[in-house]
């Protein structure tokens, strides 16, 4: 079963300290590459989260978005608050200030609210409950194991249009294997009308010509081509049909590079018209090929 690489998988559950949600959406790349966005008190956790996701995602890259939707309890213990020991000190500090210099004027409350950790915010992590680190990796292999489940759907549909162009392709090898001793034909009777047309003679050289045409039989041979383009058609279609759990996508782009390679020194080797039309055909296949298995896992 092959996968695509495009998917998207969310989970959340209800703890203690609030609802934590994870989303997970991933998009085509050539290794596994992942950024990770965390709410305050979570970056420790970044290398974890990567590792979590390796049994899941083979390639593609991943942005993973984790949330956490604190309680009521916990989201008004993360208001600011004054240090009010510290706030007093500052005020007698400024009074003495002032009754020492002789200075004017009321103490002004935002001056000292502008003093040093006179208000402060709660570190996040002091805030509440801790999330669990199980209930983090949980949540994230849920929404993991869902990205996998549409990636797998979606390669299915992936793996059905892939057969449809190894069908196409396999047409056209065909048609490019009967037609190629066909040419070769042709190209006897035209040298023979050839040579007669210039001797001015109904005689005609047949061994001369027979040796012109095993010349050109060698020169346009195409039985290794066909032979090597039909296994490249066999490996596609055995890995599509692999049942390993493994990342099939860069074996596929080798196969497809090769069978890129065939088709043309199909198309150089023709000599005839429906040949390379096959020929031409047959890469415009190969080029769908190559971009539906960029999307390959």
């Amino acid at each position: 079963m092959i996968r695509s690489m495009t998917g998207f998988g969310e989970a959340e559950r209800a703890l203690p300290a609030g609802r934590l949600s994870v989303s997970i959406k991933t998009v085509n790349h050539r290794f596994l590459n992942t950024s990770i966005r965390t709410p305050p008190g979570f970056d420790r956790y970044e290398h974890e989260i990567q590792g979590w996701l390796r049994p899941f995602l083979r390639r593609g890259h991943a942005s993973v978005s984790v949330a956490l939707d604190r309680s009521d309890d916990a989201a008004t213990a993360s208001l600011p608050e004054v240090d009010h020991t510290r706030a007093e000190r500052y005020v007698s500090i400024l009074r003495e200030l002032r009754e020492r210099y002789g200075l004017d004027g009321p103490l002004d409350p935002a001056a000292v609210a502008r003093m040093p950790d006179v208000v402060r915010t709660p570190d996040p992590r002091d805030v509440g409950p801790e999330v669990e680190v199980g209930a983090l990796r949980e949540t994230v292999e849920e929404a993991a194991r869902a990205v996998r489940e549409l990636r797998e759907t979606e390669g299915a549909r992936l793996q059905s249009d892939l057969e449809e162009r190894l069908d196409v392709l396999e047409r056209e090898l065909d048609r490019v294997e009967e037609r190629a001793p066909l040419r070769l034909v042709a190209e006897r009777d035209r040298l023979r009308a050839q040579v007669r047309e210039l001797a001015e003679a109904e005689d005609v050289d047949e061994e001369r010509l027979a040796r012109e045409i095993a010349y050109l039989a060698e020169k346009w041979d195409l039985n290794e081509e066909v032979v090597r383009f039909r296994s490249h058609l066999a490996l596609f279609r055995e890995t599509l049909g692999s049942d390993d759990d493994e990342a099939v996508g860069k074996r596929l782009s080798f196969v497809v590079q090769e069978l890129h390679r065939e088709a043309n020194t199909i198309g150089s080797k023709a000599n005839d018209a429906e040949i390379t039309r096959a020929s031409v055909a047959m890469k415009e296949e190969i080029e769908k090929l190559r971009e539906q298995v960029e999307n390959v896992e």
